[in-house]
């Protein structure tokens, strides 16, 4: 393989798995006011929060962590300016102790927060706007849950950076397809991705772990294992189901995300890390298989874009599917199958937002995912022409990229009329 793509790939990884404390919607709102904050140099009295649709949807009913259990907008941006360190990022309140939080709470009662939307027509967008007096700080956020593209300190423009989403779409990603990424599994220098692999299962472990206690959320995770039992399959639900019970319901510890979600990090790793467990594999091969795992699910993600009505688990699950079949001798024949397969079988589910509901989904996403790796296993698949499946593993997710991003915007903005009337 090409160092130019070993080093492209590996770039990827290092880039989207990262970690963050929260659901990455309210926690972007959290660092964008948090660099507000900073930018004005003083607590403000006054802030307006605009944000696209798409991430008042997910920001709706998820628990922001460190606010005592409130959820929304003007939660996240009162976390972020009474709490946060916009150093950090995606971990922007991670650091805050009972008298940060005890301020959060009497900042977001003393202080004026207003919420609206944003007219940029772009999927992923917030803009703060923070006031002392006369004295004013902006901060946007666009396309990515850090990628800042303007600051201004009253008529001065701290940083400003062109954005499109046309442009934003056509980043390193595009380069991956599933036959390189296998073979960069196979041929990467370990050194290389273990690092951020191995923080993949430390934290995304711990947090599952949490989850199952079934004191957070439904308690999908835990009910799936009372239920179903202890099989191998049943488990690799579970773990990412109590995964995300808990961080939906504001748990305070720390997931590494994929694709700017950390229910699709959740989805993606933890039934690839329980699976390599039972099989009893080496270290080494679990990291290769997350490594094919992880970049499966940023190819499937990567044209629908970071937000919209497509259920991002279901390309996490077909990931995590790709990671296990990796881990069971399968390479690119065997993975595209399983690949296709997955997403043929889910690729209906919707997104209503971040909620404890997301638990269940993810059970559903990683079933589909495990089920089309039981096809390929018994030389079964879905073939070209029927449904959206068509000849060739990239041919089918270019459809679904445009199924989601493109055929699926009608229904985006019905859900989100469905669940608020602020948009």
């Amino acid at each position: 393989m090409e160092k130019r793509l070993i080093d492209c790939y590996a770039q990827i990884l290092q880039d989207e798995l990262v970690p963050a404390m929260g659901c990455t919607e309210p926690i972007a709102v959290a660092y964008g006011a948090a660099i507000a904050r900073e930018t004005l140099g003083q607590l403000p009295q006054r802030v307006q929060v605009l944000v696209s649709p798409n991430i008042l949807k997910n920001v709706k009913s998820v628990v922001v962590p460190h606010t005592q259990g409130m959820r929304g907008i003007a939660a996240a941006a009162a976390a972020g300016i009474a709490a946060g360190q916009a150093s950090q990022k995606l971990e922007v309140i991670s650091q805050a102790g009972a008298e940060e939080i005890a301020r959060v709470k009497a900042y977001l009662e003393s202080a004026e927060i207003t919420v609206g939307c944003s007219e940029r027509g772009w999927l992923l967008n917030i803009q703060i706007t923070a006031w002392v007096g006369e004295q004013r700080a902006f901060v946007e956020i666009a396309g990515a849950h850090t990628n800042v593209i303007r600051v201004e300190r009253g008529e001065d423009i701290l940083l400003s950076r062109e954005y499109s989403e046309d442009i934003f779409q056509e980043d390193k990603g595009s380069e991956l397809n599933v036959e390189d990424i296998v073979r960069f599994a196979g041929e990467v220098e370990l050194e290389r991705i273990a690092p951020t692999l191995d923080r993949q299962i430390a934290l995304n472990m711990a947090v599952a772990q949490e989850g199952l206690s079934g004191k957070w959320g439904a308690g999908i995770g835990k009910i799936l294992l009372d239920a179903y039992g202890n099989q191998v399959q049943n488990r690799a639900k579970a773990m990412a189901a109590a995964g995300s019970d808990s961080r939906m319901s504001g748990c305070e510890l720390p997931v590494v995300i994929n694709s700017g979600s950390g229910n699709q990090g959740l989805t993606t790793s933890l039934p690839v890390i329980v699976y390599a467990e039972e099989l009893g594999v080496s270290h080494e091969e679990l990291l290769r298989a997350l490594a094919v795992a992880n970049l499966v699910t940023i190819h499937l993600k990567e044209g629908i874009g970071k937000l919209s009505a497509y259920c991002g688990a279901t390309s996490a699950g077909c990931g995590a599917a790709a990671g296990v079949c990796y881990l069971m001798g399968g390479r690119s024949d065997e993975i595209a199958h399983t690949v296709v397969n997955g997403v043929a079988i889910n690729s209906g589910m919707i997104c209503d937002g971040a909620k404890p509901s997301c638990a269940a989904k993810i059970a559903s996403a990683v079933e589909a995912g495990l089920l089309g790796l039981q096809m390929q296993q018994h030389g079964t698949q879905f073939c070209g022409g029927e449904g959206i499946v068509t000849k060739g593993v990239e041919n089918t997710i270019l459809n679904i990229c445009h199924l989601a991003r493109d055929g699926m915007a009608a229904t985006d903005r019905e859900i989100i009329r469905m669940m608020t009337a602020e948009c």
